[in-house]
């Protein structure tokens, strides 16, 4: 118990001091590099001003030093006067406590609310890629498993060459083809998934038109009962055919993500299954009688366990940051479409806000990982 205590503090330590010194670099960065960017919106806020109250200024000289002192308060209100240590220190304080600001556009969800926008674009993201994730994770160790059961053999040669060709491709690449292929040639799925929202919002308003909830006030007992039924019903039908939307418009990039992964996670899951298979304690169960898939799953499954899940749990935890060029390619209102937007629009606070937090993700799926390697195996503690 001392040694598993003292492995939990350690690793705590360790994720905290990570993340602060991986925020301070950020936040170091972005202040130096922001600070011509803050100063070219404080100077067109302070100039739009100055137009708007021209007229009440007859005086040139009191104009001019009305508009100095407003782009004065301006250059101390975006911080442009304190020092590149002070600016940091701000903005790592804003960032630890959650309190990302404004954006200088509505990216998403029709808010300027940055915590908002990370909140929306978190959850598409999770939603495609934490999909794919499962499925391309599934996919490749049921592969993997059956090609490293006969090693050598026709299903094995055909698995590895599909595997080294779909993981040498580019996903944006094969996302053009997808959309070329299944929107144009065959029109089956939409090329853009940006229309999403509006689509399932349009999905609710015609369905409840269509049927309503009921009112229960003044009702008897009976009459409250069926209501009620009818009212559930209606929200189980209006949720299915909300998914049905949302399955539609995410067939298109979740069917890319799988091609382009599932090989890859084959090939490894095979490597590891096979060296795993060459250890002396499966060699013994095999020996003592045990049938195959109780060796395959109840004893090289669980040795290969811990680069199994260390896989997955990058791949999630990469999944989260969104991917930049794919979500781009298919407009999904996901973190990596955001980020990309914040670039073009050179909005260092969401910029900033979306680097803090996918490193957050990331140091917390890490010290998550490190707890499981214990359970899955002890001697991690030692």
């Amino acid at each position: 118990m001392a040694s598993l205590g003292r492995l939990v503090v350690v690793k705590l330590t360790n994720a905290v001091v990570t993340l602060f010194v991986a925020l301070f670099l950020i936040s170091l960065i972005f202040s130096v590099f922001a600070q011509s960017t803050l100063k070219s919106r404080a100077d067109e806020e302070a100039m739009m001003a100055c137009r708007q109250m021209e007229r009440l200024y007859t005086n040139p000289e009191e104009y001019e030093e009305a508009c100095q002192a407003l782009r004065e308060q301006l250059y101390a209100r975006y911080g442009l006067y304190d020092s590149v240590l002070e600016r940091t220190i701000k903005l790592m304080k804003m960032n630890l406590k959650m309190d990302f600001g404004k954006a200088r556009e509505r990216y998403l969800g029709g808010t300027y609310d940055i915590k908002e926008q990370l909140i929306i674009a978190l959850k598409n993201t999770i939603i495609l890629f934490t999909t794919a994730q499962v499925i391309v994770s599934i996919i490749g160790i049921l592969l993997g498993f059956a090609m490293a059961r006969r090693p050598g053999s026709l299903l094995d040669r055909s698995l590895s060459l599909i595997a080294m060709i779909t993981y040498s491709l580019p996903m944006w690449w094969v996302g053009l083809l997808m959309i070329l292929i299944f929107s144009f040639y065959i029109p089956i799925f939409p090329a853009e998934a940006k229309e999403v929202y509006s689509a399932a919002a349009q999905v609710r308003s015609q369905f409840l038109n269509s049927f309503p909830y009921a009112s229960m006030s003044g009702l008897s007992g009976l009459e409250i009962v069926k209501a009620a039924l009818h009212n559930m019903k209606t929200s189980i039908t209006m949720t299915l055919s909300v998914v049905r939307v949302w399955m539609y418009y995410m067939a298109l990039p979740l069917m890319t993500v799988v091609l382009v992964a599932f090989g890859g996670w084959a090939y490894i899951a095979r490597n590891l299954v096979i060296s795993t298979l060459q250890e002396d304690f499966v060699i013994t169960a095999r020996a003592k009688g045990l049938p195959e898939r109780r060796v395959l799953y109840g004893h090289v499954l669980r040795t290969a366990s811990p680069p199994i899940v260390t896989y997955l749990a990058l791949g999630l935890v990469g999944s989260f940051g969104g991917a930049i060029i794919t979500e781009t390619v298919f407009g999904w209102p996901g973190m990596g479409l955001l980020y990309w937007q914040a670039i073009q629009g050179s909005d260092t606070a969401l910029v900033v806000a979306i680097t803090y937090v996918s490193v957050l993700l990331f140091v917390t799926v890490i010290l998550i990982l490190d707890f499981l390697y214990v359970l899955l195996d002890p001697r991690v503690r030692l």
